[in-house]
C-alpha cells in the first residue's frame, strides 16, 4: 500500500526500478495475431486517494489494487475537466477544453423545465445535455474503422435523445445506460436506455433531491426506505456489460464502461452498507442539506459504493480469464474528475484527494489538483510489466492517440494528445511541454501546468485576470502563491493560453477577459 501523503516522489523512484518491459506490442503486427481488446473503465467523482493502491485506508478495494499490481499505476494523470460532461468530451474527442466542443455541464435549459424529473419522464425531449455536432470524430468511431466492435455501458452526458449526439450515432455499436446525467442523480431510475429506446425498470422512483418527510425520525432506518427500491441501475448495467463481453469474445472489442459510481446520491447495496456500518460504527445521518438523497449512514454508504464497484471490476477480470482473453486485454481504470463536495460524501473524512486538498473549493468543479488529478491504472498482462509505476504526465486527450496507436490506425492530426503507448511498453516516451484547462463554470477558471509549475486563475467572470502560481514539487496542496517571484513564468503561461484558447460558439462557455 502506498503512503499517500508521501507517495508522489517515492513512486517515481519505484518507476525507475521497474522500467523493463516484456516484448512490445507492435500495431503493425502480423494479421494472424489478434488486436487487443480494450476496456476503458471511467468512475464518476472518484478521488485520487479513494483506492487502496493510492493510499486509501478506510475503503477496501482489493480488486483494483490487484489490477494496479498486475500493470502500471500512473501518479500524474489528469482528467479532461473538473466536471463530468467536458471531461468525457475530452476523452472521446482527443481535445482539451480550450478546443473541445463541450466545456461545461450545459443542461440546455432553453428547452423547458429540464430539472423537473417527472417532466423529463413524461417528455424525453427534456432529457440530456447540449449535444456535440453531427459527424464529430470520436474515439469509438475511429476504432470501428480498425475492426473493433464498440460498446458503451453507463452514463453518456454528451447529448440528448432525438439528437445526433447519442452513443449509437457517435461511434458505438451498442449502448446501454443513462443518456442524461441529471437522470443519474438516482440509482433507482424509472428507466435506462438500450441503444435509442427506453428500457424500463421496476422502480416508481423518488425524484432526485427529495428530503426526508416532515416529522420523520432521522435515526430510524425505516425513514430512508423510499430511497432504496428494486432495480439498482448499476446491477442491470453490469449484467448487460457481461453480455457484451460474452457476445464479442471471438473478435476485438472496445468497451467504454462509464459507471455512475460513486457520484451522489448515496445509494448502495445493503450488504456493503452493513459491512461498513460494522467497520465504522455509528455516525451522524446526512439529511440532504447539500443535495441528493439523505442517508442514515453516509460514510458507510460512500465506502459501500466504491467497494461494490471494486467487486464488479473483480468479476469482470474473472470473466475475461474464464473466456481466455484476459492476457490480450488492455484495461484502463480512471475517474472523470476529483471527489465531490456535496450529497453527504465527506471527501476530507476519507482523504479522497490523497496528497491533494479535496474539500469544497479544491476538489470537483475546481481546476486545483484535487479537482483534476485522478487515479489511473493500465493493465495489459501480455505487454505491461507487473507492478510498474509511472510519473509520466498525461491527460484525457492522450487516450485518442494512444488507443489509435494500439489499434494500428492513425490518430487525427488535430488531437491535443500525445500517445503514451511507449510508456506502457517501456520505450522512450515523448513528453508534454505543458497541459491546459479552461472551465467556464463556477466563476470561470483556467489552469496551465508548465514544467514543475501550476498556474491558476479563478473568478474570471468577475473580472479577475491575475494568476496564482504554485510549485507542484514542493506544494502539492497549492497553498503558497509564488507568482510575484516568477513573472517570467507567468509570461510563458500567458503565451500558452493565447495559443491554446479558442472562443467557444456557446455563449455560456465564453470568457469576456479572453474573448472580447
Amino acid at each position: 500500500m502506498i503512503n499517500h501523503k508521501n507517495s508522489f516522489i517515492s513512486l517515481l523512484g519505484v518507476s525507475a526500478l521497474l522500467s523493463q518491459c516484456t516484448g512490445a506490442y507492435r500495431p503493425e503486427h502480423d494479421k494472424a495475431v489478434r488486436k487487443p481488446n480494450i476496456i476503458f473503465i471511467l468512475a464518476d467523482d472518484l478521488g485520487y486517494g479513494d483506492l487502496g493502491c493510492y493510499g486509501q485506508t478506510k475503503i477496501e478495494t482489493p480488486n483494483m489494487d490487484r489490477l494496479a499490481a498486475s500493470g502500471m499505476l500512473f501518479t500524474q494523470h489528469y482528467s479532461g475537466s473538473p466536471v463530468s460532461a467536458p471531461s468525457r468530451c475530452a476523452l472521446l474527442s482527443g481535445k482539451h477544453t480550450g478546443h473541445a466542443q463541450v466545456r461545461g455541464n450545459d443542461e440546455w435549459g432553453d428547452r423547458g423545465d429540464v430539472w423537473n424529473y417527472r417532466a423529463m419522464i413524461a417528455d424525453s425531449t427534456l432529457e440530456g445535455q447540449r449535444p456535440m455536432l453531427p459527424g464529430t470524430v470520436t474515439l469509438p468511431s475511429l476504432l470501428k474503422k480498425a475492426g473493433y466492435t464498440t460498446g458503451m455501458i453507463g452514463k453518456w452526458g454528451l447529448g440528448a435523445p432525438h439528437t445526433e449526439s447519442i452513443p449509437t450515432k457517435m461511434g458505438f455499436d451498442y449502448f446501454f445506460g443513462i443518456n442524461c446525467q441529471r437522470m443519474a442523480h438516482t440509482f433507482y431510475p424509472l428507466f435506462l436506455y438500450e441503444n435509442e429506446h427506453r428500457y424500463y425498470l421496476d422502480n416508481d422512483t423518488v425524484a432526485p433531491h427529495t428530503k426526508l418527510p416532515e416529522g420523520a425520525d432521522p435515526l430510524n432506518l425505516s425513514s430512508y426506505s423510499a430511497y432504496n427500491l428494486y432495480d439498482y441501475a448499476p446491477d442491470i448495467m453490469f449484467h448487460k456489460l457481461t453480455d457484451f463481453v460474452n457476445s464479442n469474445k471471438e473478435n476485438p472489442f472496445f468497451l467504454y464502461w462509464a459507471t455512475p459510481i460513486p457520484h451522489a446520491a448515496l445509494q448502495a447495496p445493503q450488504k456493503w452498507v452493513d459491512y461498513y456500518v460494522e467497520k465504522f460504527g455509528d455516525e451522524k445521518p446526512y439529511l440532504g442539506e447539500s443535495g441528493y438523497f439523505p442517508h442514515r449512514y453516509p460514510h458507510a454508504a460512500y465506502a459501500a459504493m466504491i467497494s461494490y464497484l471494486d467487486d464488479q471490476v473483480g468479476n469482470l477480470v474473472s470473466q475475461l480469464k474464464d473466456l481466455g482473453i484476459y492476457e490480450n486485454t488492455l484495461i484502463i481504470f480512471t475517474s472523470d474528475n476529483g471527489p465531490t463536495f456535496n450529497g453527504g460524501t465527506d471527501s476530507p473524512w476519507f482523504d479522497s484527494g490523497g496528497p491533494f486538498r479535496s474539500e469544497n473549493g479544491y476538489g470537483k468543479a475546481n481546476v486545483n489538483e484535487g479537482g483534476i488529478r485522478v487515479p489511473m491504472i493500465a493493465s495489459w498482462p501480455s505487454q505491461i510489466v507487473k507492478g510498474n509505476v509511472s510519473g509520466h504526465m498525461s491527460a484525457f486527450w492522450d487516450y485518442m492517440p494512444t488507443l489509435c496507436e494500439i489499434a494500428g490506425i492513425r490518430s487525427p492530426d488535430d488531437t491535443d494528445g500525445i500517445s503514451f503507448f511507449p510508456e506502457l511498453t517501456g520505450k522512450k516516451q515523448k513528453q508534454h511541454r505543458y497541459l491546459y484547462w479552461e472551465y467556464p463554470e463556477n466563476g470561470g477558471q483556467q489552469a496551465v501546468i508548465f514544467e514543475k509549475y501550476k498556474a491558476m486563475r479563478k473568478d474570471m467572470h468577475k473580472g479577475n485576470a491575475e494568476f496564482k502560481l504554485y510549485d507542484l514539487e514542493s506544494d502539492k496542496e497549492e497553498t503558497n502563491n509564488i507568482a510575484s517571484a516568477h513573472p517570467e513564468i507567468i509570461r510563458k503561461i500567458e503565451d500558452i493560453i493565447k495559443k491554446e484558447h479558442q472562443k467557444s460558439p456557446n455563449p455560456r462557455w465564453q470568457f469576456e477577459v479572453l474573448d472580447n
